[in-house]
């Protein structure tokens, strides 16, 4: 344990050493009870097991048993997890009475008096001192004693409050922006499904006002070449010229410019794989079968840039938005298309002539600039929430290494 008993930060008028404690003096514990036997899907208390803990309530089981009741302010405890699992130690915090019962493998801690119980939430909620039972070869199981036997230091119960209330509103503001970035992808999901052409129409179920032709259906071949991109020896990597890999591929609308490998390459390699505005850039092979046909666009033309892996460079003639570009691949259509003829070994991989043959559905240009430009919006929005998100979390951590002993 620290030799320090204070923290780095704390509110204004404490002053006070906080006191090491254990958890046995400071709460009591008691397990969880099984219900296989009793769930019910129109069960009344929701059945607190470690994927209900460990998802923060958003995998919900049923009982109209409530074998262990749980009361409001005590804390559901994860104590078994499989090896490096995500769900050992993790906490909730019970809000009401008479709505949940505890499972088995799920300890029930209730703080005594002059315990804060958002503090204690906090604090237990995967603390080092737990995770390193997990050995990452064999299923954790904590005991009794191992969890009794926490030992971690508190302040007064006035300080517990502060510095549980300020947590309490942190963790309100990450899961308001959290809810408002799942809002925002759900959106983006639900009109990339409205917005193009489905099972052979040639017309979206919503489209903007103005437009009534129908869309015209090509094969990705005619609009433009395909081809691999360089491949790169062990010998080469790390200095030289400037190469996009998979890590700038996966995730991205964009390519990932800010953080682009390094390898050597001749000048005529280079003038045949130069990256130019308007590639898409494709992933035809992945460990995981949605990976496949992962795409993102080149926003710019970059001077001694190459790519490792399938280029996809549309024609002139072919008069495709680049914004629409960015998003046709990732639309119901084309995505059904590549998960049914990606071949099915070790890496799940889709063949050129597949994508050759690969249909797509195409509006005039001036559509596909307000599509694109739609889809473009509401990826600003969701990178604007995610920034949000990430601050917020980040404050957390730093709030939780400076605000504890």
């Amino acid at each position: 344990m620290s030799e320090n008993k204070k923290p780095a930060i704390r509110f204004k008028g404490f002053t006070e050493d906080w006191k090491q404690r254990k958890l046995g003096e400071v709460a009591q514990y008691r397990n969880g009870k099984a219900h296989e036997n009793c769930i019910d899907e129109n069960g009344k208390y929701i059945v607190v097991n470690s994927k209900f803990v460990s998802t923060d309530g958003g995998v919900k089981k049923f009982s109209n048993m409530q074998n262990e009741a749980l009361f409001e302010n005590e804390l559901a405890f994860v104590l078994s997890d499989v090896p490096n699992g995500r769900a050992i130690a993790r906490t909730f915090l019970v809000e009401e009475s008479d709505k949940y019962t505890l499972n088995q493998r799920i300890a029930g801690i209730t703080p005594l008096n002059e315990i804060y119980s958002y503090f204690l939430y906090i604090l237990m909620n995967r603390h080092p001192y737990f995770l390193a039972f997990d050995d990452g070869a064999k299923q954790t199981n904590l005991s009794v004693s191992d969890v009794m036997g926490f030992e971690a230091y508190y302040p007064k119960y006035n300080e517990q409050k502060k510095i549980g209330d300020y947590f309490h509103h942190l963790d309100d503001l990450i899961t308001l922006h959290q809810r408002k970035l799942d809002k925002m992808i759900n959106v983006k999901k639900s009109m990339l499904e409205k917005m193009f052409p489905k099972n052979d129409s040639n017309i979206p179920e919503i489209r903007f006002k103005g437009f009534t032709k129908a869309w015209e259906q090509s094969k990705l071949g005619e609009l433009g070449s395909l081809k691999n991109g360089m491949n790169f020896s062990k010998e080469a990597m790390g200095v030289g010229f400037s190469f996009v890999n998979l890590q700038n591929i996966f995730g991205h609308n964009f390519i990932d410019v800010e953080n682009l490998g390094k390898a050597m390459a001749t000048s005529a390699q280079l003038k045949d794989y130069n990256l130019r505005k308007g590639d898409v850039l494709f992933v035809r092979s992945s460990v995981k079968l949605e990976g496949v046909g992962e795409a993102a666009l080149v926003p710019e033309s970059l001077e001694n840039t190459t790519y490792s892996g399938f280029i996809i460079r549309f024609r002139d003639e072919a008069e495709l938005d680049d914004n629409f570009k960015r998003f046709v691949f990732r639309t119901v259509p084309v995505r059904k298309q590549i998960m049914s003829q990606a071949t099915d070994s070790a890496n799940k991989n889709v063949s050129q002539s597949v994508l050759d043959n690969l249909k797509i559905t195409i509006p005039s240009k001036r559509e596909q600039a307000k599509i694109g430009k739609c889809f473009s919006n509401l990826d600003n929005l969701i990178t604007l929430h995610q920034r949000k998100l990430e601050k917020l979390q980040n404050i957390k951590k730093s709030m939780l290494e400076k605000m504890f002993v």
